[in-house]
């Protein structure tokens, strides 16, 4: 049985057919091949010689690519009402992920970084799922407590204490980009929920500096944070990393130097097929894969928020701001990324969404995006777009 006929039960037991958006799915299949192809291409060197297999990347990245379809159509089989009510318990699963990967022996190290889980062939990244359940949580709270989220202080406080929490966890991993990406998305739904501006800017100012501090702090982060200002006043050392991203950038110029004629990749550029995949395609693409590239990026966003307006047009509030978290944290991680490869903003260490090698990354990012699809199918299935949008038309044409 094909996708496109698999059907889902209504209120009234009649089978409807499951309402695709097929510009979802057109945007996300166009990034995932082509994040399959560069991935490759990005670790077809590195593969060979740490595992004598120039493809081994790609299959565990396959691995990834199949348990994430899976869980997206899971994601896609189930009620999205069936997440709302049980946003708490999941809060509760967040924070015990968060905090099993700090424990010795159960958390797992890599490059002086405790992020994962043991999961039988593959480490599983705890902060991949734990944001999104995190962000249902809180999708739920703004739903659930609207007034006072709008007319009360302690109603912004409540899920701001909950989001520094686990950024807090997060940091001791440590793992900043993932703690700025969770705190910066957790704050664009409590915006776009109606918070007080003052409220919101005063808190965000506070967030903020408090980032500052953490990340100045240290030395590693400081670093970090200076070097991408003038990397080549230490191109062998704290600049490496960043000089190789934007000679691979230069050197794609219009049209790039060919799929797989990439230089950099040949152990110049550490991290060629995760966190500077992108300075890969830039290479072998040029200026044209870029814009491609960036293109499919804003399509997905868009597509998130008109889903988004489509839930919300339908009396779905729940659904509303969980597509519209998905869209943000997607802008914002793939202008992180993307400012990173570019020298404009200091290394992160942040993936590629689709993109980037990492099976957690993508299963999530996949069972993330087949949530979304539901949501696409309830509100265009509830009966109720059909009420909203002439009585919206009306309106209009009144006010002119």
């Amino acid at each position: 049985m094909s996708a496109a006929s698999l059907t889902f039960a209504r209120s009234n037991g009649r089978p409807r057919r499951f309402a695709f958006d097929y510009v979802l799915l057109l945007a996300v299949s166009g990034i995932l091949l082509l994040g399959l192809v560069m991935m490759t291409s990005a670790s077809i060197s590195i593969a060979d010689k740490q595992q004598q297999d120039p493809l081994f990347f790609l299959v565990r990245q396959m691995y990834g690519v199949g348990f994430g379809v899976l869980g997206a159509m899971i994601m896609m089989s189930i009620p999205t009402a069936v997440w709302e009510k049980m946003a708490m318990p999941l809060l509760l699963v967040a924070f015990i992920f968060l905090v099993l990967v700090l424990i010795p022996g159960i958390g797992h190290e890599v490059n002086g970084s405790r992020r994962w889980l043991r999961a039988g062939i593959m480490n599983f990244q705890a902060s991949e799922l734990t944001r999104v359940l995190l962000l249902i949580y809180l999708c739920s709270y703004v739903v659930r407590k609207q007034g006072e989220l709008k007319e009360e202080l302690k109603g912004f406080l409540k899920p701001l204490g909950v989001l520094m929490g686990a950024a807090a966890l997060l940091l001791m991993e440590p793992d900043f980009g993932a703690a700025t990406v969770l705190v910066a998305t957790g704050l664009g739904v409590l915006f776009l929920a109606g918070v007080k501006l003052r409220h919101f800017f005063a808190l965000v100012a506070i967030a903020a500096a408090g980032m500052a501090v953490i990340a100045v702090t240290s030395a590693y982060r400081l670093k970090r944070l200076t070097a991408f200002m003038d990397p080549w006043a230490d191109p062998f050392n704290s600049g490496f990393q960043l000089t190789q991203s934007l000679i691979a950038i230069g050197r794609g110029e219009l049209f790039g130097v060919g799929l797989g004629s990439s230089v950099q990749k040949l152990f110049y550029l550490p991290e060629a097929h995760t966190d500077f995949v992108f300075a890969v395609l830039a290479e072998e693409l040029g200026l044209v894969g870029v814009i491609v590239t960036l293109g499919l990026f804003i399509l997905l966003v868009w597509r998130s928020f008109y889903i988004s307006r489509l839930a919300s047009e339908a009396g779905l509030a729940f659904q509303a701001y969980c597509a519209a978290a998905f869209g943000i944290w997607l802008a914002f991680q793939t202008f992180i990324n993307v400012g990173v490869n570019m020298g404009i903003l200091p290394t992160k260490g942040l993936t590629l969404p689709l993109m980037s090698y990492g099976g957690s990354s993508i299963m999530v990012t996949l069972g993330w995006l087949g949530f979304i699809m539901r949501i696409h199918h309830e509100a265009q299935t509830s009966g109720r777009l059909a009420v909203s949008r002439p009585a919206r038309r009306e309106r209009a044409e009144s006010d002119e």
